[in-house]
């Protein structure tokens, strides 16, 4: 697997986390590769064969060539079926809400084409231009000088959504909503409510998502492999809280994780 990342413009980089590309040879079998919630939203390009992603044991969907993945609170599998070769963008969680006027909630769990997103023949244009491309720092200006002139027509984030989620990653997803806002806790039903509209999600489970990647990091990284350890140094209140919150979002326990062949994607993403 060659998976690099990329640094945004500085006009971007408070809205975009990276650019990232993915090239896997083509391969007489492959495996399914369990994907899990990271709390962004990414905008991909299929540039090498059709990847299938599964909305049942045996039953899967093409994902769209140009689209974007809006955030997740399951785990899915998806398949490539030859060559993989993948550009994207991977927006903050309040990032993608400032490129277009759809409700980030009506994105979650699924994949959504551009063509829904964007003007259609902006969005074919875009996708043409990706394609031709000679390489990722030419696919890059194609897409900064897109993001960057619908940034010009867009009002920003609300700033209590953009705090809260701040808030959310500096305390890696512990902080309760109660914390945050302290005095503003008049404030609490506007907040969930434009959350939803701009994160997709609410406060609650992108501090549950946010959290569980601190855990991720400890385990990938090999840094802590006792998992009580791993529980507390990732504020939870105790191994069984930790083990279910660990089920929920990957669909299996902790101790199946690591050397999971299904999770081989994930692990690259993660560490």
């Amino acid at each position: 697997m060659n998976y690099q990342t990329f640094l945004p413009h500085s006009d971007l980089e408070s809205l975009v986390s990276c650019y990232w590309t993915l090239e896997i040879p083509k391969k007489a079998s492959s495996e399914k590769q369990r994907i899990i919630p990271d709390g962004c939203i990414e905008m991909a390009f299929i540039l090498g064969d059709d990847i299938k992603r599964y909305t049942s044991q045996d039953k899967f969907i093409l994902q769209p060539r140009a689209m974007v993945l809006g955030q997740t609170i399951e785990p899915f599998f998806i398949e490539p079926t030859g060559y993989v070769n993948t550009f994207a963008i991977r927006f903050y969680p309040y990032g993608f809400a400032n490129f277009v006027t759809m409700p980030i909630k009506d994105l979650v769990n699924k994949e959504t084409p551009l063509q829904f997103l964007f003007e259609k023949n902006s969005a074919k244009e875009l996708e043409q231009n990706i394609i031709k491309a000679k390489d990722s720092r030419q696919r890059i200006e194609i897409m900064e000088n897109f993001l960057l002139q619908k940034l010009k027509d867009k009002s920003t984030i609300d700033v209590i959504v953009k705090q809260t989620v701040d808030a959310l990653f500096s305390s890696n997803g512990s902080n309760s909503i109660t914390t945050i806002l302290k005095e503003n806790l008049s404030k609490r039903r506007q907040l969930e409510r434009n959350f939803k509209k701009q994160i997709g999600v609410s406060p609650k489970q992108l501090g549950k998502v946010i959290r569980l990647q601190t855990a991720l990091k400890l385990l990938l990284n090999k840094k802590r492999d006792n998992l009580t350890k791993v529980a507390y140094e990732s504020q939870y209140f105790d191994q069984a809280h930790f083990t279910k919150d660990f089920k929920e979002f990957t669909g299996i326990n902790p101790k199946e994780f690591l050397g999971n062949e299904n999770m081989a994607l994930s692990s690259l993403f993660y560490k």
